[in-house]
């Protein structure tokens, strides 16, 4: 239990009608989870708008209601509390709920397009094989040292988020590493959090149908940088012609990684290979078990956000070296006929460029490029035909199949994809909907030393149709495909 009154710390209020020296139990912004002697929060989302909840969250037992706008009939055993934005003032009394548990970590937050998931996860790795206990936020799971706690959203929302931290200082992690996406930016689910570093990875096209404009998702980014401390550090990508951007208008102390660009922390590939890369960060050579540039600028920001963390350089690169790559990131299996085929979380335009241009890399010219791809439903429509563009640009055959359909008509998204293709592209072209059928179909068409690549999904592990997951696996049914064929 906590008094309203401590809950409200901090919080920018415009008008209180009752007490708030007032017990509260719990929080909730979910009228059907709201409980007896809890407060309720009233905030505007995408579908639903909280304020038409009230008086539901009241007969479930909320004693106070925060909101943006104090209904005409109120309760007198009621607390109401007016504030400009709910969904900041939930951010804010989330915090306080919890005792501010990020004001006890070391926390870092790492944002971009691309690269998130993998640069967080190689930081918890190595932040781990230093010694330190360490939390993991991500897309595919969170963590506590060893504990696995599954991960809904790439960001929890702001009363999931302060919970797991709370977690994580009461089981005493050191630091912890978090994916910042741009909705949960712009939705406030970090409002009050306290970093102690931010890092910007980089920024292509995506999430169009969520933030209208380029234009919007770049300011969505910016926003987490213009509200760091004076206390924290802002690391971000140069190669990237956004990352000086990110930096205009911050307090933070700033820093920037790059390979091409001169920066404060550098990198350049000496050898890339299907095994690794050789690299050469800071002065120093080091083998490394992951692949392609991508994978260097991964690197390159987890080398340079540890540094800045204060860690001794030669121990970061000697751990980095013995490091594995994250699941469904360039995630490859041999066959024994050589075919080699590469799973990956590849999901937009930049994303499946990048994937692709490492194939052309490491590949000697004389193997087929069979690459597998779709696109997700209710999602960013207009990246569709641009991936089909991309795929045949750099592959010798090309399947376009389902990635997660949801609501749509999944054989609509595939004309749209289909948009993207050149007549003299469409001989090497397929279009097989069944995404098993579709893998089943790359592996039959490929030869000895062939690489197939099967985009999209990465380390998920359901198909999403009409609303319900079904078990899909794309590495499981790959490995299995292999076997049965016997390629």
């Amino acid at each position: 239990m906590k008094l309203l009154s401590d809950i409200l710390y901090k919080v920018r209020l415009e008008e209180v009608i009752g007490v708030t020296h007032l017990a509260i139990a719990s929080v909730a912004f979910d009228s059907r989870k709201v409980k007896k002697d809890g407060l309720f929060v009233a905030t505007r989302g995408t579908a639903t708008d909280g304020h038409a909840f009230i008086q539901k969250a009241i007969e479930s037992g909320a004693t106070a209601i925060v909101c943006e706008e104090i209904p005409a009939q109120k309760n007198e055993n009621v607390t109401y509390v007016k504030v400009a934005d709910s969904s900041y003032a939930l951010g804010i009394i989330a915090c306080n709920f919890y005792d501010n548990p990020s004001e006890k970590l070391k926390l870092v937050g790492i944002t971009g397009t691309n690269g998130k998931t993998t640069t967080v996860t190689l930081l918890f790795n190595l932040f781990k094989a230093l010694g330190y206990s360490v939390g993991l936020l991500s897309t595919v799971q969170n963590k506590i040292n060893n504990t696995i706690i599954p991960a809904t959203h790439t960001t929890p929302d702001a009363l999931v988020l302060n919970e797991l931290l709370a977690q994580m200082a009461e089981q005493g992690c050191d630091y912890v590493f978090m994916e910042v996406s741009s909705h949960a930016i712009v939705q406030n689910r970090i409002a009050g959090i306290s970093f102690t570093g931010a890092l910007f990875s980089n920024i292509t096209h995506d999430h169009l149908d969520y933030h209208k404009t380029f234009d919007e998702y770049i300011k969505a980014k910016k926003r987490f940088f213009d509200w760091l401390p004076n206390t924290a550090f802002a690391l971000v990508n140069k190669d990237d012609r956004h990352g000086l951007v990110m930096l205009q208008n911050t307090k933070a102390a700033k820093y920037t990684y790059a390979l091409k660009n001169v920066a404060d922390f550098k990198c350049k590939i000496i050898e890339n290979h299907l095994n690794g890369l050789l690299l050469n960060i800071d002065n120093q050579e080091l083998w490394v078990k992951l692949i392609g540039t991508f994978n260097a600028y991964n690197l390159l920001a987890v080398y340079a956000a540890a540094v800045l963390l204060k860690q001794n350089k030669i121990n970061v690169l000697t751990t980095l070296s013995n490091l594995n790559s994250v699941e469904g990131r360039f995630q490859y299996v041999k066959s024994p006929n050589g075919v080699v085929g590469i799973v990956d979380y590849a999901h937009t335009p930049d994303a499946l460029k990048n994937v692709l241009e490492t194939i052309k890399d490491i590949r000697t010219g004389n193997e087929q490029v069979i690459t597998l791809v779709g696109c997700g439903g209710d999602r960013d429509a207009t990246k569709r035909p641009i991936m089909a563009a991309i795929a045949c640009e750099y592959s010798n055959k090309v399947v376009l199949t389902s990635d997660n359909p949801r609501s749509e008509d999944p054989e609509e998204i595939l004309n749209q994809m289909q948009k993207g293709i050149s007549p003299a592209d469409t001989k090497k072209t397929l279009r097989i909907t069944d995404r098993k059928e579709a893998i089943k179909t790359a592996c039959t068409l490929s030869h000895k030393g062939d690489i197939i690549l099967i985009a999209g999904k990465g380390h998920e592990k359901y198909q999403e149709i009409k609303g319900e997951k079904f078990d899909f696996d794309d590495m499981e049914i790959l490995k299995e495909t292999i076997k049965t064929l016997g390629i």
